[in-house]
């Protein structure tokens, strides 16, 4: 199905979400339509913040808005659906959108398996209606569903396209760049070589699929690495649980900006623990990389303040190689919680591979190096 028609059969004039590569099709025609425009589309940092927004825009206008997400966003629309958008508190009505990774008899990554079987079923536990767009659906048959959707959402309920995998399609190009010059996988290369055998926790996406390269292609264990493959925002928390636990280790956090927007908070809590083991280094290409490469609000804001106003003692921005391996050092050398912001292009391999290793092995790996720290 072309997402113009999907566009034009829910004639809705307001978007926000989380992008998705699932979605890519819908994206890419949203930033080629309106670009980042507050009145038509917003980039949010969160899925529950997708709906917050949604309800906003809902209550200045009276129109049904759009809400576009993957389907691991569900948890973060949990609560915002049940206790603000539900028709039994105060009836706003929204359109979800929701990419279906993992879907049953699909291969997929790890992360996404019990997500994907349990796509569904968490929409009828949260009373939304839905419906799957595949590649073999017609326009006609999504138009007769929106018709019906159309009654539900009169009555205060909401509604969601769930879509299959290369289910829309879109002909426009958008090209995702920015000024920076140091890439990702050579910033982790330098994290690799400064941290030596200390632990590294890092983050979901292509950074962590980079990180297991780089072991690969230098011939070491992945022991020393924890790849957050799903939970996406919570790698420096993960970091934090396990630094505290272990105060005579350094303990790194690999992470990116998209996943740091997504909660910030737990910046708040690290600040305020301030464990003098963890190095957090964040990666901002200012970029929804893993997944399209739609921009994220991070190159309009000052993390390292951001950091500093959090509590941590120690907050710098790099943007060149040669700053980067002197901070590097200067973190690893000192004993308080330091966050080292890089600046980073947008862009990888088109070769770059996934772990070979399952997740369940990778925990058993890096817990096993830990038990010997």
């Amino acid at each position: 199905m072309k997402v113009e028609d999907l566009i034009n059969i829910i004639g809705a004039d307001f978007y926000t979400g989380v992008p998705d590569s699932q979605l890519k099709a819908l994206c890419n025609y949203l930033m080629n339509t309106y670009g980042i425009d507050a009145r038509h589309h917003i980039i949010a940092a969160n899925e529950g913040n997708c709906a917050a927004l949604a309800a906003g825009y809902h209550l200045a206008t009276g129109k049904v808005p759009v809400v576009y997400m993957q389907n691991s966003g569900e948890g973060n629309i949990i609560n915002p659906v049940a206790s603000l958008l539900n028709d039994k508190v105060y009836a706003i009505p929204v359109i979800f959108i929701i990419g279906w990774r993992g879907e049953p008899g699909v291969h997929d990554e790890p992360q996404h398996i019990f997500q994907g079987e349990v796509t569904m079923k968490l929409l009828e536990d949260m009373n939304i209606k839905a419906f799957a767009i595949g590649k073999g659906t017609s326009d006609e048959e999504v138009a007769a569903v929106m018709e019906e959707f159309r009654g539900v959402l009169a009555s205060g309920r909401d509604v969601a396209f769930v879509i299959h995998k290369d289910a829309l399609s879109y002909d426009g190009k958008v090209k995702y760049e920015n000024e920076n010059t140091m890439t990702r996988e050579e910033i982790i290369r330098h994290i690799v070589k400064a941290s030596g055998e200390d632990p590294i926790v890092s983050t979901t996406g292509k950074a962590s699929r980079e990180l297991f390269e780089i072991r690969e292609a230098n011939g070491q264990s992945h022991k020393y690495d924890f790849l957050t493959v799903g939970s996406m925002g919570h790698s420096s928390s993960i970091a934090l649980g396990v630094a505290v636990n272990k105060p005579g280790t350094r303990i790194w956090c690999v992470d990116g900006d998209g996943a740091v927007l997504m909660h910030m908070g737990s910046m708040a809590v690290l600040g305020a623990n301030a464990p003098e083991n963890m190095i957090h280094v964040v990666i901002n290409n200012g970029a929804h990389e893993t997944v399209g490469g739609m921009p994220t609000v991070a190159g309009k804001i000052d993390l390292v303040a951001i950091a500093k106003a959090c509590g941590y003692p120690n907050a710098v921005c790099v943007d060149n190689f040669e700053a980067l391996d002197r901070e590097l050092k200067a973190a690893k050398n000192r004993k308080e919680l330091s966050m080292i912001e890089v600046k980073c292009s947008i862009g990888a391999r088109d070769d770059l591979g996934r772990p070979t290793t399952t997740a369940l092995e990778n925990k058993e790996r890096f817990m096993e190096y830990l038990g010997k720290l």
